[in-house]
């Protein structure tokens, strides 16, 4: 047995607990290879499974109550800053908000599992205003459900493998490179995911600036003006409720559901609160895909227009947004 794996096998409960709370904080390491290497020691009986699993489940429980106090506190603010640390930004606020619309408190007994979704659904969870022992319940629920899920694949790897000397001896020699590439792996296709969805972004999405004088272009000439889009979720309003000139509020999912009776005759301007624009640059990309070529996201989103001084006005809703909605509850 290597060094590295006779330190792993000595210290395995501190490095999971330690390794966990480091990704339930926040920070994009995957715990998965970790969690796969503990279940298959525990098949060789050099880890006890149980152990392993309190460790995981202490870790993320402290981690997913430290998330949770301050989405409770801080709303928002929290999950914007999770956001710009996850390589999950695709996924990111916007779609963890419909979850927990959906399925409330469920939502967490699956969150692991759903890459973006673990990193704010604890602080979704306070922010929300779910009692903490419900809370808890559900939080601890889907954390035995992630770990068991690795940690057994593990096992049965681990059981399947000791079967055969030969392949059990060059596992046990090649341990610790298997686990670097499997973590370095899980990192770069992640990092590689988050990237080519940015660039794609990047190419459509247009300057506040430039939105502002569309805007007062069509004003003084007596043009239509683009039609403007806020996608933010209701728990998004809560912090400044305004909208800029113009604006409709439609969810992403109103949107793509019921593109045939958006304009073709004019811009489409989205706009969120995500980071980099993620929720709005996905839908755009959506809608790309359906036929409709004039859409782009804006930059900064929401808070920066706001930032850049520009006009906001209270939140009328036009006919269309009754339309939309209508057909969406039909």
């Amino acid at each position: 047995m290597s060094i590295a794996l006779a330190f792993f096998v000595q210290y395995a409960y501190p490095i999971l607990f330690l390794w966990v709370l480091v990704e339930m904080l926040g920070l994009p390491i995957p715990s998965v290879p970790v969690l796969l290497t503990a279940g298959t020691l525990s098949a060789t009986h050099r880890l006890n499974g149980p152990f392993a699993l309190l460790a995981v489940l202490s870790a993320c429980l402290i981690g997913d109550t430290f998330w949770y106090y301050l989405g409770r506190r801080y709303g928002h603010a929290v999950l914007q800053l999770l956001c710009r640390f996850s390589f999950e930004a695709s996924t990111c606020v916007s779609k963890t908000e419909n979850y927990f619309e959906r399925r409330g408190p469920v939502t967490l007994l699956f969150a692991k599992f759903v890459p973006g979704l673990s990193t704010v659904a604890a602080p979704i969870a306070g922010q929300t205003g779910m009692p903490y022992p419900r809370f808890v319940l559900y939080d601890l629920g889907g954390s035995a459900i992630w770990a068991l899920a690795y940690l057994l694949a593990g096992f049965f790897f681990g059981d399947i493998a000791q079967r055969s000397a030969p392949f059990f001896a060059v596992l046990g020699h090649f341990a610790v490179l298997i686990f670097v590439v499997m973590v370095l792996g899980l990192m770069f296709w992640k990092f590689w995911k988050q990237r080519r969805f940015l660039l794609n972004v990047r190419q459509q999405r247009l300057e506040p600036a430039e939105l502002l004088k569309m805007i007062e272009t069509a004003a003084r000439q007596g043009n239509i003006a683009p039609f403007i889009v806020d996608l933010r979720h209701p728990l998004d309003y809560l912090p400044d409720p305004r909208v800029l000139p113009g604006t409709v509020r439609v969810s992403p999912a109103e949107l793509t559901a019921h593109s045939a009776q958006l304009p073709r005759d004019r811009d489409l301007i989205l706009y969120c609160t995500c980071p980099s624009e993620e929720t709005s640059g996905k839908v755009a990309l959506q809608l790309h895909k359906l036929g409709i070529s004039r859409v782009r996201p804006l930059r900064g989103g929401f808070e920066g227009w706001r930032n850049a001084g520009y006009p906001l006005i209270d939140y009328v809703p036009p006919p269309v947004a009754a339309e939309l909605s209508s057909s969406s509850a039909a």
